[in-house]
């Protein structure tokens, strides 16, 4: 039986689903086993990139799955290399074959590389991509206050959704606030941390979720879904994937909520060394 997952009304007037499914390392015929699970688990807004290597299976599995097409939320990321106007197009075109999909729902900047001082640029290929049909809702990722002014004040046109690093240790306040400030939704990219962190299995955590019968990663969902901001959760694993859905029959008190800003480590809480005005991703 799948979770019916509650929808976040975005400025450009589509929907997406409050919680979404990461693949970054679902990969070859085995990741296409794990997207569907997550699929038949109720996941309906599937996240992925070309540096992940596999937009391709991303789509084999939304092919292959029983759901419609049009029930399914299926986004990308512009490679740091193709900020150029001219490739952001045809890199898109590129990534649309490799899934072998029509359009995308909803296609982002990964990151803006502001040394190349091209993101603007990039961000007019969107915006000519959602034009001609390619994508449906466009947005950004790891970009920070001053670079969505930029974009807003050239172009006029306002992102739909940031995707930046959001989990208990580094919350990113400020950038979570700029969104607001802008009327953007808020993605939080490895939510659960990743491996070199202990989130999961932090002791306040594990403390608050034992109250509510629930796991420490259902903690982290359930205190992003109370602030607005939709978890990209990355899990092959079908029991972990449906037990990250499961987050809507409890609500965290104030004081809990509270608890959980308390683990924020600021800067030094990044999961990995990748401040967005300094990181550039040229794969």
């Amino acid at each position: 039986m799948s979770i019916d997952i509650p929808k976040v009304m975005l400025n450009d007037g589509h929907e997406i689903p409050s919680i979404g499914l990461g693949t970054i390392d679902l990969m070859g015929n085995k990741g296409v086993l794990q997207i569907l699970d997550a699929i038949h688990s109720g996941y309906r807004l599937i996240d992925t990139s070309t540096n992940y290597d596999n937009e391709g299976i991303v789509g084999k599995a939304v092919r292959e799955s029983s759901v419609p097409r049009d029930q399914l939320i299926v986004s990308s990321k512009l490679p740091g290399k193709y900020h150029d106007f001219d490739n952001a197009l045809k890199m898109i075109e590129e990534q649309l074959a490799r899934t072998g999909l029509e359009y995308f729902d909803k296609y982002l900047i990964h990151w803006p590389n502001p040394d190349d001082g091209k993101y603007v640029e990039a961000w007019k290929a969107l915006i000519q991509a959602q034009k001609l049909g390619l994508v449906r809702t466009i947005g950004v990722s790891n970009f920070l206050g001053h670079h969505l002014e930029k974009i807003i004040d050239e172009t006029g046109v306002t992102p739909a959704t940031n995707q930046i690093e959001v989990q208990p240790y580094f919350h990113n306040k400020e950038n979570v606030e700029a969104n607001k400030k802008f009327g953007i939704v808020t993605e939080a990219w490895s939510p659960l941390g990743r491996d070199i962190n202990d989130a999961k299995e932090h002791p306040d955590l594990i403390g608050i979720g034992e109250k509510y019968n629930k796991s420490a990663p259902q903690v982290i969902v359930r205190w992003l879904h109370q602030r607005d901001i939709v978890p990209i959760v990355r899990s092959g694993d079908p029991i972990h994937q449906k037990d990250n859905l499961d987050i809507f029959d409890f609500e965290l008190t104030d004081e809990e909520m509270d608890k959980v800003f308390a683990l924020d480590k600021g800067e030094d809480g990044r999961v990995e060394d990748q401040n967005p005005d300094e990181y550039h991703e040229y794969v």
